[in-house]
Order: C-alpha cells, then structure tokens, then sequence
C-alpha cells in the first residue's frame, strides 16, 4: 500500500505542476488571478502635455502628500511622466526609484534621466511578480495605470508589501473598467489588496487623472502565500474565490 501511496503522491505532485507550468517558478506558490489581465500596453498612457494640461501629476502628488525629502518608487514607470515630477516635489533630500519590468522602457528612461541629471532618481528592471524593491525604504509607492497588467498579483503585492516603510501607502491610478480593457474595477482592486493585508485609506474619482486614486496602508501580518484566498467577479460583486 505504501506504493500506491507514494504513486498518488507524485501524481498529484505531477499534475499541479502541470497546471501552474505557464508560470514562473517564483510565483506559483500564489494563487492564480481570478481575472483577465490586460496586455502589455503603450509605455506611454497619453502624451505629457495632455496630462499636464489636467493638472494630472500635481493632483496626484497633492493626494499622495509628497513632500521633499520623502522616497518614493514609481513602479511601471515607462517612460518617466511621474518619475521626473517625482523627482521635482521630492528634492535633492529625496530619492525616487523607477521601476519597470520592460527593458526597453528602462533603457529609455536611463537615457533621459541622464539628460535631465536626475541625480536623485535611480532605475530598477523587475519581474512580473516582483518589483525587486529594497525593504523599509519607501514613504509612498506608486502603481499608476499599470495595475490591470499585473499577470500575479498576489505574488506582486506580496512581495511589494516589505519595501515599506513604517506609516508608509501604496498610491493606485486606475480606471473603472473590466480588467482586459486597460482598467479594473474599484471592488475588485480592494479585494485584492485586501487579500494580501492592506487596507483601503483613500479613494477619489478624479477627472484630472482620467480614472480613480486610491491609496492603502499596510495591516496585521503579512499573510502566507498558501493562506491569500484570491478575488474574482461573479454577476458583477467580488467574491472569494477558492484557494488555487
């Protein structure tokens, strides 16, 4: 009988490694995300003089409370529109980290840091589910029309969560539509955060940043990763889905 145990062991072993085998090996541990993602869009959301034009930056900034001399991670950050705005209201007192998981983008980004002298901003290339930022050092973390392009969550957010610092939030821009259309839902977004131990501590529907700002702080304990019970939609209300 041992056998036939050890046989049903690795069967099964076999067959949740077979369905988790589009995934990266670092983040299969994490529940799948109940929900279509959408594909990898423009780096640019819309042209800088557009944005500026409705006051989007500023409105964001004012909400988030930057302040000089605070550290800040723009993570998705493309082609830089937060990143140099950041870099402005933060001071030569303040660092500002970009991120992104898009080579492209970051050699992009490198070059116009470089011509703008930047000297307080540095550049980071992540992973799907891991923006690779250094523990305790952020005051606020910005994910800004990226979110929906998130393929893993769970395992994003988790290991987003130690790169705060005491008292420190997360900011979101996103817009309220479905998740395959360059947006996701307000409810959903919650849960989700939810989900990995944040706590909703704002939320604005803003026209000027063509969307919704919502910010959270971090709560309780990190959860396990085999303990996050994901989110998904179901008739239009956000419910907790079954683990894996």
């Amino acid at each position: 009988m041992r056998w036939a145990a050890a046989f049903l062991l690795l069967a099964l072993a076999a067959c949740h490694q077979a369905k988790d085998s589009d995934r990266p090996d670092a983040v299969r541990e994490f529940p799948r995300a109940h929900r279509p993602v959408s594909a990898p869009g423009s780096t640019q959301f819309s042209s800088e003089e557009d944005r500026d034009n409705r006051n989007e930056a500023t409105t964001v900034m004012d909400m988030a409370d930057i302040e000089p001399g605070m550290t800040v991670a723009d993570i998705g950050a493309g082609e830089g529109y937060y990143t140099v705005r950041l870099a402005e209201r933060v001071g030569a007192k303040g660092r500002v980290l970009a991120e992104d998981i898009a080579i492209g983008a970051i050699r992009r980004l490198g070059a116009r840091v470089e011509r703008d002298r930047l000297d307080n901003v540095s550049i980071k290339l992540g992973t799907p589910g891991n923006p690779k930022l250094p523990a305790g050092s952020f005051d606020r973390i910005f994910l800004v029309h990226m979110y929906h392009e998130v393929a893993e969550p769970y395992a994003f957010l988790w290991n987003l969560r130690p790169a705060l610092k005491k008292g420190g939030e997360v900011v979101v821009v996103d817009v309220d539509r479905p998740t395959d259309q360059h947006g996701i839902p307000p409810a959903l977004l919650l849960c989700e955060f939810e989900a990995v131990g944040f706590r909703l501590t704002q939320f604005h529907r803003k026209p000027a940043i063509a969307g919704y700002y919502a910010q959270f702080e971090a709560t309780g304990d990190r959860p396990e990763p085999a303990n996050i019970v994901p989110c998904r939609l179901e008739g239009g209300k956000v419910v907790r889905a079954a683990a894996r």
